[in-house]
């Protein structure tokens, strides 16, 4: 597909849903660019796969967003940023934004020098988290907490639950009981339970999410590379998913705060 240098989408892609909480964010700081998002849901959590398994899907979700003609790739996830974009930057023809965890922005605001990470299970063991907590020093504490669950509770859109609510006092409470006052949020999926964990962390503890600064980045990016659009007015945003398209509209709707209509991510040829 081939558009107008400016006209064209930015694409953003995750292993599911979650990553609609940085879409959303791109969204507020540029509301004239056009906009593809990419839930790989059919294939969901990625938390436990194997890096061959999660190179693989990012390499076809990359190659699906270049092929609806987007002008720059936004990898809305910790997981595949930690085992696979090193491996996408080196091929994609277009410029990636990728995130990691709020690790560094929690070390400078922590009090009692104690900040809890939350996140799936291979994101807590990458070697690019380790580096990033030791390079804030010996005088941050980090408790790196593995998550599994709480990434299938926001697939299904079940944010209030009582099941989800025991799977986040099970994650967060041994994060308080040891000095955290930082909470960092590891998963895009993570801020569409914002509330329940503010909730059960308490107004003294301050929980980060990665979406602002990831918007920055886009848009330092687009500038960068003189790929803005120009003008602005009647931007789209378009949903594409490789689960159920019924239930992916359900949900991707709730999420995104209003009804949308999904698109098949199907094979490239």
């Amino acid at each position: 597909m081939n558009l107008p240098q400016g006209e064209a989408p930015i694409g953003v892609f995750d292993t599911g849903v979650g990553g609609i909480s940085v879409l959303r964010a791109i969204r507020l700081a540029l509301p004239g660019e056009n906009l593809l998002y990419a839930a790989d849901s059919g294939y969901a959590p990625y938390g436990d796969r194997d890096a061959d398994f999660i190179k693989g899907r990012a390499l076809h979700l990359t190659r699906f967003l270049l092929a609806q003609g987007a002008k720059m790739i936004v990898v809305a996830c910790n997981t595949i940023t930690v085992v696979a974009v090193k491996e996408l930057r080196a091929w994609c023809p277009v410029p990636v934004v990728a995130m990691e965890p709020a690790i560094k922005p929690a070390s400078k605001v922590t009090r009692s020098g104690v900040v809890g990470v939350l996140a799936t299970s291979q994101t807590i063991a990458s070697a690019s988290v380790a580096r990033l907590c030791e390079s804030q020093g010996d005088h941050i504490k980090f408790l790196l907490q593995p998550c599994p669950g709480l990434v299938e509770r926001v697939e299904q859109a079940d944010l209030t639950s009582d099941a989800t609510r025991a799977l986040l006092l099970k994650y967060i409470e041994p994060l308080i009981a040891n000095g955290a006052d930082t909470l960092v949020l590891g998963c895009t999926h993570y801020p569409f339970l914002m509330q329940q964990i503010q909730a059960i962390a308490g107004p003294d503890v301050l929980v980060i999410d990665a979406g602002a600064p990831v918007a920055k980045e886009v848009v330092r990016q687009l500038g960068l590379n003189k790929l803005m659009r120009a003008g602005g007015g009647n931007a789209k945003t378009s949903f594409f998913s490789s689960s159920d398209l019924d239930t992916a509209q359900t949900v991707m709707s709730a999420l995104w705060g209003e009804r949308v209509t999904v698109g098949e991510i199907g094979r490239i040829e």
